[in-house]
């Protein structure tokens, strides 16, 4: 098969399939009585991350270390510089306390830890183990604060949520969501190595752009729709969310399957990572919103990093 064909037909069931997960498991979640606050922390943003998930998995079990661990490091730096940023430039984001001094502060701290993990090219079974604990830790201080602050459940609630289906149909829309995640990422991993051996590319560069953009289609399809509704506190909630579980979910399960070995990856792509992440602290609590020139910084900032990546690759490709 054609690898471009390859990447699209992945790629587009990777999103199919993501969809179906986050409709499946939100309205089992309903029926669970749990929050819509507690789904959207956790349901909804591990819905949006699945992508990443099933290309990391199936990259590291076949050997592209380098792969999983640029697509968990690119698809972080796209949710905030790329799909943030071009959320603020269409409609100014706001932000509520809650994510100022809580939500975003934590991603800092899992971002800090997963980097630390990094620096020395490995990610051994025990630190995907510890991360893996981390995400129990996690979810578990979501579902407890939520039930703790019942003005963030009220505030959460809307009408954005799925609405309830029967239990057979929420079963059957994420058995269906996994196997096209399954499919579609074999299909898209399979793509996106060919076109980086034939473009010269290394794999870490490849996993930080193409595979990364590719698999963040749901967080920016879904921020995107919140911003142009003016529910913004939503956009910038799935994107903390989402950078939280692809560092401890994806990362630590990817890990604690198989051991990640990725000597070639630069501590530049780790510390914009860095960055990026504690930028947003002060772009969110300024003013309690991200305006429209701070997110064309964002977006000429991610601009910037893409071009700087592919010229390093064509460098050393020479």
């Amino acid at each position: 098969m054609n690898p471009w064909l390859s990447l699209a037909l992945g790629l587009g069931v990777l999103t199919f399939g993501a969809d179906l997960l986050v409709r499946g498991g939100a309205s089992l979640a309903l029926r669970l009585g749990l929050t819509p606050l507690v789904i959207g922390l956790t349901v909804i943003a591990f819905g949006t991350s699945s992508p990443e998930l099933a290309v990391s998995l199936q990259a590291a079990t076949a050997g592209n270390g380098a792969i999983s661990v640029g697509n968990v490091i690119g698809s972080n730096i796209c949710n905030i510089a790329l799909i943030l940023g071009l959320c603020s430039l269409i409609t100014p984001v706001s932000t509520t306390r809650q994510v100022v001094r809580r939500e975003v502060p934590l991603m800092l701290v899992v971002t800090l830890l997963a980097s630390g993990f990094l620096l020395n090219g490995v990610v051994s079974r025990v630190e995907g183990v510890i991360l893996c604990i981390s995400l129990v830790a996690y979810v578990a201080f979501t579902v407890w604060q939520a039930r703790r602050d019942k003005a963030a459940e009220a505030a959460a609630a809307g009408d954005d949520l799925p609405p309830k289906k029967s239990l057979p149909l929420s079963l059957v829309f994420i058995v269906a969501g996994l196997a096209g995640l399954v499919w579609g990422a074999d299909r898209f991993v399979l793509g996106a190595v060919t076109i980086a051996e034939a473009w010269g590319l290394s794999p870490v560069v490849i996993g930080l752009t193409i595979v990364a953009v590719g698999t963040s289609l749901p967080e920016l399809a879904t921020s995107l729709v919140a911003a142009i509704r003016k529910e913004s506190d939503m956009a910038v909630g799935n994107i903390v969310g989402s950078n939280v579980f692809n560092l401890l979910c994806i990362l630590g399960i990817t890990a604690a399957i198989s051991p990640i070995v990725v000597p070639e990856l630069s501590l530049i792509d780790l510390g914009v990572m860095v960055i990026v992440s504690v930028a947003l602290w002060p772009l969110a609590a300024t003013g309690g919103r991200i305006n429209r020139w701070e997110g064309a910084a964002l977006l000429a900032a991610y601009a910037g990093y893409t071009a700087w990546l592919v010229l390093q690759s064509g460098g050393q490709a020479s």
